[in-house]
């Protein structure tokens, strides 16, 4: 009997580069993602920790100790811009690879510094370094699943970011403990170097210049957004830029806040951070579920607003203890809920030809503003003190939450 060309036909788009498997993504490429998000975030999760260390060191007040989180931060930012467009054309191998091995000399760089102006300048090559790897990642894993894993998969991939943010703080403490911080950078910038070689060696077998055409071939055949889809778009910048911006600027002087206000010693400050970044374990994962299932908006809505409802608890505890790090636990789990629905819902309001553009667009401002915020409210905690300054982010988190949920509540992914 011949063969049916209809199922001829279902049997080649199946087994397309461009139509994966229910389960493919997750059982070959996905963990390499996920180790390669690990090593891209090893030495970018040390300026906060290695602060208190530096300010030290160099006898730096609030506002120049904010320029060490800036100067990673800013040029991080900036570099997202150009490299989502490139990831549009040029495919995602180089620039995840920059990402990553270029983040390892950063940290080389950095620990080889022996002062403060070397210190900036080693961090500003560091976050150039680090923009690729985030916009080209991202649509990649979301394209090789189907739509309603697309939450999961996201959340799973986070998983290797949150957990160095959870364990190099950790590392970084102990090694500074025993041989600085520049140890610190060092040491983790070693173990960087060698998983960006061997994911690049993965990256050029398994997506190809073939795989990255019939990519493209795929997003001409979506659907255009949404009806309204640059209104939300834009409503939920303006909350990254103001909303999360200032939160995030708030967390950089957590550790300066423990030693300077609560009384811990530098390693204590270090390790602590552990507890805003350790939900990120679980978080993401539970996070990309629940948008599976209600949608990304309401989570959205939902961790903002919890957001700046727990950065006025986090000045009510008086003291350093459990209860102060189970604050830190809820605002790192609101953090690692959020942040794999913030790119399902950019991938459901984007165009498809666009779409790393518009991610780079969202980590640049997530990023880069935060960095712009640092400074000036290092500023002025230098004049007013840390209560006041964090009270004000407290409100301003808040509004801009409430304000900008009535613009994207009806987004649907």
């Amino acid at each position: 009997m011949p063969d049916n060309p209809v199922d001829n036909a279902a049997k080649q788009n199946e087994n397309s580069p461009d139509t994966p498997k229910k389960s493919s993504f997750f059982l070959t490429s996905l963990p390499f993602f996920i180790v390669a998000h690990a090593a891209h975030h090893l030495l970018t999760a040390l300026p906060q920790p290695m602060l208190p260390y530096m300010q030290q060191e160099f006898k730096l007040n609030y506002s120049k100790s904010a320029g060490i989180i800036s100067a990673f931060s800013i040029s991080g930012g900036l570099s997202q811009l150009p490299a989502g467009w490139l990831a549009d054309r040029m495919g995602p191998t180089i620039l995840i690879t920059m990402g990553i091995v270029g983040v390892a000399i950063g940290g080389l760089f950095v620990g080889l510094s022996t002062n403060y102006i070397m210190v900036l300048l080693a961090l500003v090559f560091m976050g150039l370094m680090s923009g690729g790897y985030h916009p080209a990642s991202t649509p990649l894993i979301a394209m090789s699943v189907p739509p309603h894993q697309r939450g999961r998969a996201v959340g799973l991939h986070l998983i290797g970011g949150n957990s160095s943010f959870f364990l190099a703080p950790i590392i970084a403490g102990i090694v500074a403990g025993i041989w600085g911080w520049r140890g610190a950078y060092l040491t983790l910038a070693i173990p960087t170097a060698v998983l960006g070689t061997l994911f690049f060696f993965f990256l050029n077998a398994r997506y190809g210049k073939a795989h990255v055409e019939a990519m493209k071939r795929k997003q001409t055949e979506e659907r255009p957004p949404q009806d309204g889809y640059k209104r939300r778009l834009w409503a939920f910048l303006i909350m990254m830029v103001l909303g999360v911006g200032a939160g995030t600027s708030i967390r950089s002087f957590l550790s300066l806040y423990m030693v300077d206000v609560l009384g811990t010693t530098n390693e204590q400050a270090a390790m602590a951070m552990a507890w805003v970044f350790s939900p990120g374990l679980v978080g993401g994962v539970l996070g990309g579920y629940i948008s599976d299932k209600i949608g990304s908006a309401k989570v959205i809505i939902t961790t903002d607003i919890l957001g700046g409802l727990l950065l006025f608890l986090l000045i009510a505890v008086p003291s350093y203890g459990w209860g102060f790090k189970m604050v830190l636990l809820l605002v790192g789990a609101a953090q690692a809920i959020r942040f794999p629905v913030a790119e399902v819902f950019i991938m459901g309001q984007s165009p498809a030809s666009h779409r790393s553009t518009i991610y780079g667009i969202y980590y640049s401002t997530m990023q880069y503003t935060g960095a712009i915020f640092a400074p000036v409210i290092g500023h002025f905690i230098d004049l007013y003190g840390f209560h006041t300054m964090f009270t004000f982010s407290a409100y301003a988190v808040t509004a801009v939450a409430v304000i900008t949920a009535f613009f994207i509540y009806d987004a649907k992914d």
